[in-house]
């Protein structure tokens, strides 16, 4: 089949979206194996400092499109001052200042970090979409998984933010914790159903290597629920919200209609975006990058040029994998058949014909008008209907 002789492919557009990663928390957690740092003891400020360096450095290497939206995590980030936090939007809005009139700009909060006056700072400096993580609404599961709140800041937490004018107010929650029960999450939906929030994110609880939580388990002093109680976990989760009017838009993500998280949806659409900080992660110019990781190591990094730890310049069949894979992690949208087309020229199942036949045989996959998205089953099967795309890209030459 000809190439489709389109001017650019999006994933080579100008980014239009922008992380930042602070890495720095009270206390780290022992399940967390993000690249975060106790923030006693470090050069909170001089970081800040670096951070709009690499903004100004990243910026004339490849200028931005106007900015759709900026996500700002962690880490916590809620942890700096308020006026580390103002410094800290300023130098954005100095880098980033084109942006589009209903542009989205979210902050990672902890419930137990934020008050009154940080929530005005970021409202001041340009925030309207705050994530609380709040993970449980148990405070002997909250112990257990090492966070520094209890149930009651989270609801102090997101009255304080409706009190300082925020409307788009995410919530995370986790399951699969140790002892963690099913009729436990279900109090736990409970609480966070009863706050009305646009916004609810569910994540299973993954032990990570060179974590406290991995140490445990391979001692077996890990008590965690089993396989098919953590899938009737993850059912009750997708019940319960669809039920209370949300959309289930992705797989472990919950929104009212128009709440859906856009920065999120960068990713998920194989989109272009600036990773900025230590250990961030970017998508620039068809080049997948990941920045130096510790923050001393990445203070001096910037003071050189940019801070990069490493980065490969992605393949069209690598491009590919990742559209079918990100894009069926959106349940409602799926993948799109002709906006694949576009972008390379083919059809999706002149590139992956076996895995797409393979998977709607056995109901994992099904046809929509668009092109495909997960059924029911395959969404509990997600990692091997992703992991079905991997390495099974037609070559070019042999494509009808």
């Amino acid at each position: 089949m000809k190439r489709n002789m389109c001017p650019i492919r999006s994933t080579m557009a100008p980014p239009r979206a922008v992380y930042v990663h602070i890495p720095f928390c009270a206390s780290k957690c022992p399940y967390c194996d993000f690249n975060t740092y106790v923030v006693s003891g470090q050069p909170v400020d001089a970081y800040l400092d670096a951070l709009e360096r690499e903004m100004e450095q990243a910026v004339d290497r490849m200028p931005p499109g106007r900015i759709a939206t900026i996500f700002i995590g962690g880490g916590t980030p809620t942890i700096l001052s308020p006026a580390q936090l103002a410094k800290l939007l300023s130098a954005l809005q100095r880098s980033f200042a084109d942006r589009e009139p209903d542009f989205e700009f979210t902050v990672e909060a902890n419930p137990g970090t934020v008050d009154a006056e940080k929530l005005c700072v970021l409202r001041e400096g340009g925030v309207n979409r705050i994530s609380f993580g709040a993970q449980s609404f148990d405070d002997r599961l909250l112990a257990a998984i090492g966070r520094d709140h209890r149930a009651d800041d989270v609801f102090r937490a997101v009255e304080t933010a409706k009190q300082a004018g925020f409307v788009n107010i995410s919530i995370d929650l986790m399951f699969g914790l140790p002892r963690q029960t099913v009729a436990d999450l279900d109090r736990t939906l409970d609480a966070a159903l009863s706050l009305g929030l646009p916004h609810v994110s569910a994540y299973s609880l993954k032990i990570e290597e060179n974590t406290p939580f991995s140490a445990l388990r391979a001692q077996n002093r890990l008590p965690l629920p089993d396989e098919d109680e953590e899938a009737d976990m993850y059912a009750l989760v997708i019940d319960r919200m669809r039920a209370a009017g949300y959309v289930h838009y992705e797989v472990s993500n919950f929104a009212k209609p128009g709440f859906e998280c856009r920065h999120n949806l960068t990713y998920w659409r194989n989109l272009p975006y600036y990773g900025l900080g230590a250990g961030a992660h970017g998508y620039v110019g068809g080049r997948r990058y990941a920045n130096v990781r510790g923050v001393r190591a990445y203070i001096e990094a910037v003071s050189q040029g940019l801070p990069e730890a490493e980065a490969s310049e992605v393949t069209e069949t690598e491009e590919m994998e990742n559209f079918m894979i990100l894009g069926l992690r959106l349940l409602e949208e799926g993948v799109s058949s002709d906006v694949f087309r576009t972008e390379y020229g083919c059809s999706p199942e002149s590139v992956f014909g076996g895995p797409i036949r393979r998977l709607l045989a056995k109901g994992w996959l099904e046809r929509t008008e668009k092109g495909y998205r997960l059924t029911r089953d395959g969404l509990m099967f997600g990692n091997e209907v992703f992991a079905a795309f991997v390495g099974e890209a037609v070559a070019k030459e042999a494509r009808p």
